[in-house]
Order: C-alpha cells, then structure tokens, then sequence
C-alpha cells in the first residue's frame, strides 16, 4: 500500500471514529439546531414583511436559509478545536499522534468529522424549510452540490480551529476566541443581506471573507439556479481549505509540547 493510500485509510479511520461518537451522544448537535431555528423563525419572519430587502424577487425568509445554514455549519465547526484540546488534556491526542498515521492524516480525519456534523445541520435545516413553508430548490443534485460544499466549509473551519487551538491550548481560550472570530465572519458576509448595500469599507471585507462564498455557492444552488459565480465560490473554499489542513498539520504537534 502506497503513502498515499495510506494517509487516505487513516483519514477516514479517525473520521469513522470520530462519527460514532456521534452516533453515541448527539445531544451537542440537537441543542445546536435551537439557533438555526431561532433565526429562521424570528429573525427571518421579521424582516420577511420588509419587502425589496432581498435581491432578485425572493422573500427575506428564502434569501436567509442558505445564510443560516453556513452559520450552523461555522458555529460547528469553529469550536472543533476545543475538542482537540481535551483529548490533548485526558491523553487521547498524544496517542493518536504515536500510531503510523500522519499528522496530516489525524486533521483530515478529524475535519471530515467536523463536515458529518454540518451535514446533519444542513439535514435538519432543510426539514425545518419544508415544515415552514420555505420554497428553496430540492433538486438532488443541488442537494448534493450543497453538502459538498458543507463538507468543504466544515474542514476549513475546523483545520483554522485546531491552528488556534495549537496556539491557545485551553479549552477557555477557545471559547473566546471562537467568538471572536464567528460573529464578525458571520456579519462581515453576505449571510444576511447583500454585499451591495453594506458600506464600501465593509463590501471589501467581505469579498475578502470566505464565508460570502460559502453563502454565495449555497444559494446558487438552492434559490437562484445560477451557477456563473460558482466556479469561484468553490475555487476560493478549496484554496481556503488546503491551506488550514496545510497549517493545523504544521502546528498540531505545539499543541502536545
């Protein structure tokens, strides 16, 4: 068996660990659907009679879904360091690290887990659509394109939470620091309302700011149908993504020193 082969059988070896934590205990992951709820039906329904307020003919309800889902999957994912620094406390990490698998094996693998739990937040949000009354695209296709992006957000996140986490190293410093980082993404992006009417400091914020893109691939995939810009969308995540898998294999080993 190749390195290659290697790397990518351990990889989803921790990831399939990782998952069936999961499956043992979600509780975290359905406490975490109070606020994409939250936010579609009271944030959404209120701003849903200003009308002209989303672009193209949509209702704010339908403009808000792909935004909610990519904070669900950010508030998820941002946070995944917190669990590295308590397998790094109880000894679970130093273990890990001691098998033939690569460090950067051990991030892919922990950031696939990360992308599972955004799927299931992507699942519950669409059935939360479909009860409410949220007329978005459920194209399988669409569908598909949409969980890949998920998955691709979720590592991205994750691999930069486990980066900070090299540096932090207490599970208190990665509670600030993660909301720090989610609200200002979070707002800073197209999210919530478009680019165009934010002011001209922040339109260069956020075209600088992943999370627009993320938003961006979402809702062209689930409300417009125009996928001109998705190419970009995707290229700018992958980018983002190779990069903090690049970093938190770099700096995972600060965090057991």
């Amino acid at each position: 068996m190749s390195y290659l082969q290697r790397s990518v059988s351990s990889a989803f070896t921790i990831a399939e660990m990782e998952a069936r934590k999961i499956r043992h205990d979600s509780t975290e992951l359905w406490m975490r659907t109070v606020q994409p709820a939250l936010w579609l039906l009271i944030f959404g329904e209120v701003f849903n009679t200003i009308r002209g307020l989303a672009p193209g003919g949509f209702s704010y309800m339908q403009y808000i879904a792909p935004g909610v889902l990519a904070q669900s999957v950010l508030f998820v994912a941002i946070f995944y360091g917190i669990n590295i620094v308590w397998e790094r406390d109880v000894g679970l990490l130093t273990k890990l690290l001691s098998t033939p698998s690569s460090r950067t094996s051990v991030v892919v693998g922990k950031a696939l887990a990360a992308g599972v739990r955004g799927i299931f937040m992507g699942v519950m949000l669409f059935a939360l659509a479909l009860v409410i009354g949220v007329n978005l695209r459920f194209d399988p296709i669409d569908i598909a394109g949409v969980f890949f992006v998920v998955v691709l957000f979720a590592m991205c996140f994750a691999c930069l939470s486990m980066t900070l986490a090299s540096f932090l190293k207490t599970r208190d410093r990665m509670m600030g620091i993660g909301q720090v980082i989610t609200m200002p993404l979070f707002f800073a992006s197209s999210a919530i309302y478009p680019i165009s009417i934010m002011p001209a400091w922040l339109q260069v914020v956020a075209r600088f700011n992943p999370l627009s893109y993320v938003v961006d691939a979402m809702r062209s995939m689930l409300l417009t149908g125009d996928y001109s810009g998705l190419p970009l969308d995707i290229f700018v995540l992958l980018v983002s993504t190779t990069l903090f898998v690049s970093c938190a294999s770099i700096m995972l080993k600060w965090l057991i020193e």
